[in-house]
């Protein structure tokens, strides 16, 4: 009675792990490493800062960000890995608040020459779906785009307050998005086609944009259309480098 008991205790404290720990053990077993523990921001910090700016926290096995529209700045700057990474296969979760839009963003450089993540590193838009100032209908900025790059053929994101799950893969060069299961960008980087993209942007006044193969990860702070603060949450975030 004893033995049976303590494998019923045993099975238990089992089946009460977090979700967290559970998929991180299965992603270890495929080559995956989750770059968050639900429960701190190691291996995390802000653009051009030591620490964290203080609208980014933990909640609910979840990477946070609540930004308030009088926040200066270094609150919400965007969140960056410590680590670099070159060739990948990035998956997340994500959900917002009304009329908030963000983005995911790799191969970015930090130096005091960079104020901005986007100066350097593509970006995955992620946005809500409906609002009266909506991303989602103005094409190359809806969530799943490249940012005013190229556009998804469709619009598959979930209404505010739902979490969607997203997918970057990038391959010396061959750069594909997915979002809830649709491939949403297939192009390669660093081709004279690419370039000419490129040039067509305004990213063709920053002579460094997306010219480096190799960067941190960044979560963008966040944009707001004034109506009200914003809350941006991540979780599940893993990776496996190629």
């Amino acid at each position: 009675m004893i033995r049976t008991s303590l494998k019923i205790i045993a099975a238990c404290c089992v089946a009460a792990l977090p979700a967290y720990a559970a998929a991180d053990g299965a992603a270890k077993s495929e080559g995956w490493t989750s770059l968050f523990d639900g429960k701190t921001l190691s291996g995390w910090h802000s653009f051009g800062q030591k620490g964290v700016g203080k609208d980014w926290s933990v909640v609910d096995g979840s990477i946070e960000l609540h930004r308030d529209l009088k926040a200066p700045r270094e609150d919400f700057a965007d969140l960056v890995t410590d680590k670099e990474y070159e060739n990948f296969d990035l998956k997340l979760e994500w959900k917002m608040t009304p009329c908030a839009d963000a983005g995911i963003i790799f191969n970015v450089q930090e130096t005091p020459k960079y104020r901005e993540t986007w100066e350097t590193g593509p970006e995955m838009q992620i946005a809500d779906l409906v609002c009266t100032k909506p991303d989602s209908y103005t094409l190359y900025e809806r969530s799943g785009d490249l940012f005013d790059l190229i556009s998804s053929d469709i619009e598959n994101v979930k209404e505010h307050g739902n979490w969607n799950a997203v997918e970057i893969i990038v391959d010396h060069g061959h750069v594909q998005f997915f979002q809830n299961g649709h491939k949403t960008v297939d192009t390669t980087f660093w081709t004279p086609e690419w370039n000419a993209l490129v040039a067509k942007t305004k990213f063709a006044k920053m002579p460094d944009y997306a010219r480096f193969h190799k960067g941190r990860i960044a979560l963008q702070g966040g944009e707001d259309k004034g109506i009200e603060p914003i809350r941006i949450s991540f979780r599940n975030i893993r990776i496996k480098e190629l």
